[in-house]
């Protein structure tokens, strides 16, 4: 799925930084870049949008104002992911249904985090054929993530993880099928809090769990495939609350 974009901020380096990240997001298409929401108005009548990076601060017409003259398109708006330097818009925006809200100044795995939730969003709609604003209630769950896997992105599908190792500032995936596990740059919290919480778990300082893909529990570890992972002290109370539900 390809996912058509625009980009619109007043400052031409942050403008110019999101349509650069954009770019080099293989399920993103950058389609207009604009540096005020009345060009950016303008624009969307002539073209087919389906994601805005949207700035909140802007003279005349601002991103919020923007956001809620789309919302008024109803199931044919596009959707919105702020990107603003002002988190006390954060509970507004969510008003408008936006997707995400990106606090500058914000890296490309934060962009990439929410634009992943655009992503899963698109493709239940898709699946579904339902329209938008029938699913906007409630945030589609991601069924993969891309990671940077030495120089180029990686789509990594959520069901295909066994448990996830960390190494300080590297993490090791390993999938089921696959003899060797993916190394990348980043560090197990980082990648904990891209997980979703029911359906991963993290059991150890160094390491994350696929809680579907345990075979087998002992008082003080788990067992995925023929590994043996300890359950840490300090994660036990969390381990055990999970085992409390087949209990």
């Amino acid at each position: 799925m390809i996912i058509n974009c625009i980009a619109v901020d007043d400052e031409p380096l942050a403008l110019g930084l999101v349509c650069a990240f954009i770019e080099q997001t293989p399920f993103l298409k950058l389609v207009g870049r604009y540096s005020s929401a009345v060009e950016a108005l303008v624009g969307l009548q002539d073209q087919k949008v389906d994601l805005i990076f949207l700035d909140i601060q802007m003279p005349n017409l601002n991103g919020m104002e923007l956001a809620r003259v789309l919302d008024s398109r109803g199931a044919n708006k596009p959707r919105i992911i702020f990107t603003t330097a002002y988190n006390q818009f954060a509970v507004e925006g969510y008003r408008v249904d936006a997707l995400d809200y990106l606090l500058k100044p914000f890296n490309y795995e934060e962009f990439l985090h929410a634009s992943n939730k655009a992503l899963s969003y698109f493709e239940l709609v898709s699946r579904s054929n339902t329209p938008a604003t029938a699913v906007a209630a409630e945030p589609a769950e991601e069924e993969y993530l891309f990671l940077k896997i030495e120089y180029q992105l990686v789509r990594i599908a959520l069901n295909e993880i066994l448990y996830i190792e960390g190494l300080k500032d590297y993490v090791k995936i390993y999938l089921q099928d696959k003899e060797k596990p993916l190394l990348s740059l980043t560090s197990l919290k980082a990648l904990e809090e891209k997980l979703p919480s029911k359906r991963f778990m993290r059991v150890h300082r160094s390491f994350i769990v696929s809680l579907n893909k345990i075979n087998s529990i002992t008082r003080n570890a788990l067992q995925i495939g023929k590994v043996n992972i300890t359950v840490g002290d300090q994660y036990k109370e969390a381990f055990g609350v999970f085992l409390s539900k087949w209990n």
